[in-house]
């Protein structure tokens, strides 16, 4: 049977408006079961913590379940993959961090790009570094430390993570902004470096301060600078880098996205919902008491962050020739 044209294009038109209508309605009873959350990081680890605060918080608040899922590999990017492929409908999540940032210069071949793919949510957290050395180090002071590297070039051996992680990328920000030489030694995690730098085996380390500041308090590591633009509750009379290298900032830090193409309503939503957690002071004194400071921002505030700082370790990654372990 042949329709007449006016019914023909109603039709279709219909047919057209249906994916639309679903999309909204979906997004309106969102979430409609479970939501992930893929952290690539350790289960135990300050993020994964976090992710899982967070993720109690919107369980609460939005009547399901939202479950982390640690998925390691390859500095995060396995987590990052699994969820660019995953549906744009809020129901799988990504724990975005530094690291995100940083892997976008780092890896040449990555078949996703995270400004591009996923969708900024909400930030959740930052935390400084630390500028720690050693105590046999003849040095009190950042401008010492400068002094005390320019004379004995190639000498001092600066620890880290692991290639590629903040606590290098940091040191190599340092380097490049006093124009220093220093040897890097990376290790596979922050533990087995600070062991090191405590047997005195490695000079310098920027590190985060949750994994450092119980050795600084014991005296077993000497602060000379805090990473972050201010000073920290936590080590008020540690000066900031930024006091002695105009322009230094420095800071790990995490927050959420999801698949682009994610409809606006669910992100706006998600995005509220964890801004008034961050406002929870249980929250708030669970986030400090890991040595980090709570972060929240709209999403596209978030989203202009991650540009600014794959920007700048793009810079730093290139000056220092960095690659991926």
């Amino acid at each position: 049977m042949k329709l007449p044209r006016r019914q023909f294009l109603h039709v279709v038109a219909g047919a057209t408006a249906l994916p639309v209508v679903s999309r909204m309605a979906s997004a309106q009873a969102y979430p409609m079961r479970p939501v992930r959350i893929i952290v690539g990081f350790p289960t135990g680890s300050n993020t994964d913590i976090q992710a899982r605060l967070i993720g109690q918080w919107l369980s609460e608040r939005l009547g399901q379940p939202f479950v982390i899922e640690n998925r390691l590999g390859a500095g995060g990017n396995i987590a990052a993959e699994m969820v660019v492929r995953a549906p744009a409908d809020g129901h799988t999540l990504l724990l975005i961090a530094a690291n995100n940032a940083i892997n976008a210069s780092l890896y040449h071949k990555l078949n996703f790009n995270v400004i591009r793919d996923i969708a900024p949510v909400a930030s959740v957290s930052r935390t400084s570094l630390v500028m720690e050395v050693h105590p046999s180090v003849p040095v009190q002071t950042i401008p010492e430390f400068i002094a005390y590297s320019k004379s004995n070039p190639g000498k001092i051996s600066m620890a880290s993570a692991g290639n590629g992680t903040p606590q290098h990328v940091s040191g190599e920000l340092f380097k490049m902004m006093a124009g220093l030489d220093m040897l890097h030694v990376p290790y596979r995690g922050a533990p087995q470096a600070l062991t090191d730098l405590i047997g005195g085996r490695v000079q310098v380390m920027f590190d985060v301060i949750p994994t450092s500041l119980e050795h600084i308090k014991a005296g077993r590591l000497r602060p000379l600078g805090v990473t972050t633009a201010t000073r920290l509750d936590v080590l008020p009379d540690i000066p900031t880098v930024n006091d002695f290298l105009p322009g230094f900032e420095a800071s790990g830090w995490a927050g959420l996205g999801t698949p682009k193409n994610t409809p606006t309503q669910i992100i706006e939503n998600l995005n509220k919902q964890i801004n008034a957690g961050l406002a929870d002071a249980k929250i708030k004194a669970t986030i400090a008491d890991m040595g980090s400071a709570r972060f929240s921002s709209s999403p596209v505030e978030f989203g202009k962050f991650i540009s600014d700082e794959t920007e700048k370790w793009a810079k730093v990654i290139t000056f220092a020739g960095i690659k991926p372990e």
